[in-house]
C-alpha cells in the first residue's frame, strides 16, 4: 500500500512537469491512475468479506514509535473505493471542464496530491502517519480551493479552509501525543487492546475533546461549518470531489475509526449526537434559502455530515450501519449533483435556479442523472437513498433512551424534509418548466461532462435494486469494523408498512410541499441577514480581527524593526529566567582561590579584546566595526589555544573569518550608521550588557566548584563505536546521537544563507535613507 500511495505522489509531480502535454485531447488518460487504484482495492473485497483485515508494516522512526503502517479493513476499504472510484470520474470530468486552461497541469498535480493524501488518511494505522497525511489533505485542498487565485474571494476561501482545518490538525497531533503518553503506542490497531485503559484515564475527556475538534473542523460541524460554503469558490471538480466523497468525510472517518476504541461512553455519544443534530438541522434549513446551486449543495452537504455524526452518536449497531450506508448514498447522489451543477454552469454560465428551467430538451442525459440523484436524495423507493433513509429512521426509532427518541426522530425527519427539497431544487427544477435562461452563450456539453454523473446515477439505482451487491462486498465489513464485532444485518429493498416507512412517506410528502413553496421565492436569503450578527462566520471574523490587532500591538512593542530591540528582548528574557533559577535554586559558592593568576600574554589578549570592543561600539564606520569584531573573535581563538582547545580555536577562527567576509560583502552596500545621541539609551544598553556579563561570570564561577557528572560523556565514549561505528566521539554525537539537533541547525544555516543571498541582491542607494 505504501508503494501505491508513493506512486500517486510521484504521478502528481510528473503531471506538474508534463505541461502542454496535458492540454491535449488525451488528458482524460490521467483517470487511469485512480481507476487502477480502484481496481486494485476491489481485489481486497474477498479478503475482508469475512471481517478480516490486511496490515502492511514498514518501519520508519522506530525509536519514536512512528511507522508507515497501513491497514485495509471494511472501513478503510469503503473510503478507499470512494476516493479512487469517484476520483476516476472527477479526473475524467476535469479533462473536459478545464479543457484549454493554462494551469491544467497544476490542477492535476494538486488533485492527485489530494487523492494520495486522502488514501493515506484512511489507510494509516499509525497516529503520526495519519496526522501527516491529514495535514497534506489540508495543504493540497488549500491549493485546490484557491485554484482561481486571481479572484480575491477564492484566495479568502482557501485561507479560511486552511485556517480551520489546520486548527483541527493541531488538535489531532495533540490527541496523538496524549494517547501515546497514556498507553505508549501510536499504533491504531494496538489501541483496540487499550480501550479500557484510555476510557478509565483522567485524560479521557481531554483526549476526546482534542479528537472532536479535529473531526468537527474537517467535517464542517457547527460552529466550524462556514468554511465549506466558502470553498464553493473552487472549480466544480474540486467541489464534487472534496465535498461529497473525500475531504469533508475525513472527520467522519476519524470518528468512525476511533468509535470501537473510545466510543460507547456518555460524553462521546452525547457530544456527537448534539453537535451532529445541530449541524444537520442547521445545514438542511439553510440550504432551502439559497438560489445558487452550489450554495444549496454546500449547505445540504453540511447537513449530511451532521447526519453522519448524529448516527455515530446514537451508537447502536443499527445506527452504525445506517451511517455506513448513508456515506455511500450521499457520495453517489451529491457528487452527481455537483457535476450536474458544473456542467450547467459550464454551458450556460449561471447557477441561479431562479432563471434555470426546461433544460431537459438541451441536456437529456444530464436531466436523467439529475432526476435519479434527486430521487435518491429524497429517498424514493428503488434508489439506494430509500434504503439509507429507512435505516436512518429505524436507527432513530431504536434510540436507547425512549424518552428522547421522539426528539431524535423529529430532528431526523425535519432534516430529511429539507434535504429532499434541496435535491429537487438542484436535480429537478433546472430541467423542467419553461426554458427561461438566455441561450446566447449556450454550448452543448462534451461527453465527459455528462457521463460521470450518469455513471453515479447508474450505481445509485443498481444498489437500490440490488443492495446485496454492496452489502456483501463492503457494508457488512465496514459496519463490523466500526462496531468492533461482526454484525450481520442484510440490506433489503422492502421492510413492510412499518413506522420507518410511514415516516419516509411523510417526509416525501412534506418535502414536496416545501419544494413547491420555495421554488418560486426569489429573495428568501434576505430574511436571514437580520441574524448575521450572531452567525458563526462573523463571530470568527470578529475574533480573528481582535487577534490581529493584538498581534499588531505585540509586534510593534517587541518587534519594532530595530535589531537592538530584538537582542534586548532576548537578553532580558535570558537574564530574568536564568537569574531567577540561579539565585532561587542554586546555592552560590564563588571560590576564586583555585584560579590561576593572569599571565602576561593573557593580560595582553584581554586588553586587546577590551580595546576592540570599545572600538566596535564607538566607531561610525561599518568596516571598522567589522574589523574590531573580528579582532574580538580572534582573541577568543587565542584563549582557546592557551587552555588546550586547538580544535575549538580552529572552528572559531573559521567562523569569525567567514562572518567578517559576509559582513563586508553585505553591509558595505547599506546606508551609513544611524547616529544615536540618546544618552538614556546608551546607559540602558550598558546596564543590560553589564548585567548579562555578570550573570555569565557567576555561572562560570559556579560551574568551577560544582561537582562534575561524567555519566553522559562516559556513555558517549563507551558507545560511540559500538552503536554508531565511529571513532570520533564528537562527530558521532553530532550525526547520530544528536542527529535531530544537527538537522535543525543545518536548516537554520540554510535559511541564513538565503537571507545573506537576498541581502547581497539588495541594491540601496546612499540617499534612500538611513538604517541602524
Amino acid at each position: 500500500m505504501l508503494i501505491v500511495i508513493l506512486l500517486t505522489f510521484v504521478f502528481a509531480f510528473i503531471a506538474l512537469f508534463m505541461g502542454k502535454h496535458l492540454h491535449s485531447k488525451y488528458s482524460g488518460l490521467t483517470s487511469l491512475l485512480p481507476f487502477s487504484i480502484f481496481i486494485y482495492l476491489l481485489t481486497f473485497i474477498p479478503i475482508i468479506k469475512n471481517n478480516s483485515e490486511v496490515i502492511y508494516r514498514t518501519s520508519w522512526v522506530e525509536s519514536m514509535g512512528i511507522s508507515l503502517d497501513f491497514k485495509i479493513d471494511g472501513l478503510s476499504l469503503l473510503f478507499g473505493l470512494l476516493i479512487s472510484g469517484i476520483g476516476t470520474l472527477i479526473f475524467l470530468y476535469t479533462s473536459s471542464y478545464l479543457k484549454g486552461h493554462q494551469y491544467l497541469d497544476r490542477f492535476y498535480c494538486y488533485l492527485t496530491l489530494f487523492m494520495g493524501a486522502m488514501l493515506g488518511v484512511v489507510m494509516s494505522d499509525n497516529l503520526i502517519t495519519l496526522f501527516i497525511f491529514w495535514e497534506l489533505t489540508s495543504i493540497s485542498s488549500f491549493f485546490l480551493i484557491g485554484f482561481n487565485n486571481e479572484e480575491e474571494e477564492s484566495r479568502k476561501s482557501a485561507l479560511w479552509a486552511l485556517s480551520i482545518t489546520g486548527l483541527g490538525g493541531f488538535f489531532l497531533l495533540g490527541f496523538s501525543v496524549i494517547i501515546n503518553s497514556l498507553v505508549g503506542t501510536y499504533s491504531i490497531s494496538e489501541l483496540l487492546t487499550y480501550s479500557d485503559v484510555i476510557k478509565g484515564s483522567s485524560f479521557y475527556i481531554v483526549a476526546i475533546v482534542f479528537l472532536f475538534v479535529a473531526a468537527f473542523t474537517k467535517s464542517a460541524q457547527f460552529p466550524f461549518h462556514f468554511w465549506l460554503p466558502g470553498a464553493m469558490k473552487a472549480p466544480t471538480p474540486v467541489s464534487a470531489y472534496l465535498h461529497s466523497a473525500t475531504m469533508v468525510k475525513a472527520g467522519v472517518y476519524l470518528i468512525a475509526r476511533f468509535t470501537p476504541i473510545l466510543g460507547g461512553e456518555f460524553y462521546w455519544n452525547n457530544t456527537l449526537l448534539i453537535v451532529g443534530g445541530i449541524t444537520m438541522i442547521y445545514g438542511a434549513f439553510h440550504c432551502i434559502f439559497r438560489k445558487d446551486m452550489k450554495g444549496i449543495l454546500a449547505y445540504s452537504t453540511i447537513s449530511a455530515l451532521g447526519m453522519l455524526m448524529f448516527l455515530l452518536g446514537i451508537g447502536t449497531a443499527l445506527a452504525i450501519q445506517a451511517a455506513c450506508v448513508f456515506i455511500v448514498v450521499h457520495a453517489l447522489y451529491k457528487a452527481a449533483l455537483f457535476l450536474i451543477t458544473g456542467t450547467i454552469d459550464h454551458s450556460l454560465h449561471t447557477r441561479d435556479i431562479n432563471v434555470l428551467g426546461g433544460l431537459r430538451t438541451l441536456m437529456p442525459w444530464l436531466a436523467v442523472s439529475g432526476i435519479i440523484a434527486a430521487l435518491s436524495c429524497a429517498g424514493i423507493p428503488l434508489t439506494f437513498g430509500f434504503i439509507g433513509k429507512e435505516l436512518i429512521y429505524e436507527a432513530a426509532l431504536d434510540y436507547p433512551i425512549q424518552s428522547l427518541a421522539i426528539v431524535v426522530v423529529v430532528v431526523a425527519v425535519l432534516t430529511n424534509v429539507f434535504l429532499l427539497c434541496s435535491g429537487l431544487l438542484v436535480g429537478v427544477k433546472p430541467f423542467f418548466g419553461k426554458l427561461e435562461v438566455s441561450l446566447c452563450h449556450y454550448h452543448k456539453p462534451d461527453t465527459y461532462l455528462w457521463i460521470p454523473p450518469l455513471v453515479l446515477s447508474f450505481f445509485t439505482v443498481l444498489f437500490g435494486l440490488f443492495p446485496s451487491l454492496i452489502y456483501d462486498g463492503v457494508i457488512f465489513s465496514m459496519t463490523s469494523s466500526v462496531v468492533g464485532e461482526a454484525i450481520d444485518m442484510p440490506l433489503a429493498i422492502w421492510h413492510g408498512f412499518n413506522e420507518a416507512f410511514m415516516l419516509s412517506l411523510g417526509t416525501i410528502i412534506a418535502g414536496i410541499l416545501v419544494y413547491l413553496f420555495v421554488r418560486r421565492r426569489k429573495n428568501m436569503l434576505q430574511s436571514l441577514h437580520r441574524f448575521d450578527g450572531i452567525a458563526p462566520e462573523n463571530i470568527f471574523i470578529a475574533f480573528a480581527e481582535r487577534v490581529r490587532r493584538l498581534a499588531y500591538r505585540y509586534t510593534s512593542l517587541f518587534q519594532n524593526g530595530y535589531l537592538r530591540g530584538y537582542l534586548m528582548v532576548i537578553i532580558l528574557f535570558f537574564i530574568g529566567l536564568v537569574g531567577y533559577k540561579l539565585f532561587k535554586d542554586v546555592p552560590l559558592q564563588v571560590n576564586t582561590t583555585g584560579l590561576s593568576e593572569f599571565r602576561v600574554y593573557e593580560l595582553i589578549v584581554f586588553l586587546i579584546t577590551v580595546a576592540a570592543v570599545l572600538f566596535t561600539i564607538n566607531t561610525s564606520s561599518r568596516l571598522t566595526a567589522i574589523a574590531s569584531t573580528g579582532v574580538v573573535g580572534y582573541c577568543i581563538c587565542l584563549i582557546f589555544v592557551f587552555y588546550g582547545a586547538p580544535d575549538l580555536a580552529m572552528t572559531q577562527f573559521a567562523i569569525d573569518t567567514l562572518t567578517a567576509i559576509l559582513f563586508v560583502l553585505v553591509l558595505f552596500k547599506l546606508p551609513g550608521f544611524l547616529k544615536l545621541s540618546n544618552t538614556r539609551l546608551q546607559i540602558r544598553d550598558a546596564i543590560v550588557s553589564i548585567a548579562f556579563g555578570g550573570l555569565i561570570s557567576l555561572i562560570t564561577l559556579q560551574a568551577l566548584v560544582s561537582p562534575a557528572d561524567k555519566e553522559i560523556s562516559q556513555f558517549y565514549a563507551d558507545n560511540a563505536y559500538v552503536l554508531a561505528k565511529g571513532k570520533n566521539v564528537v562527530n558521532v554525537i553530532l550525526v547520530d546521537f544528536r542527529g535531530f539537533d544537527t538537522l535543525i541547525e543545518t536548516i537554520v544555516l540554510s535559511i541564513a544563507a538565503l537571507g545573506v543571498f537576498s541581502l547581497l541582491k539588495y541594491n540601496a542607494k546612499d540617499d534612500e535613507g538611513t538604517t541602524e
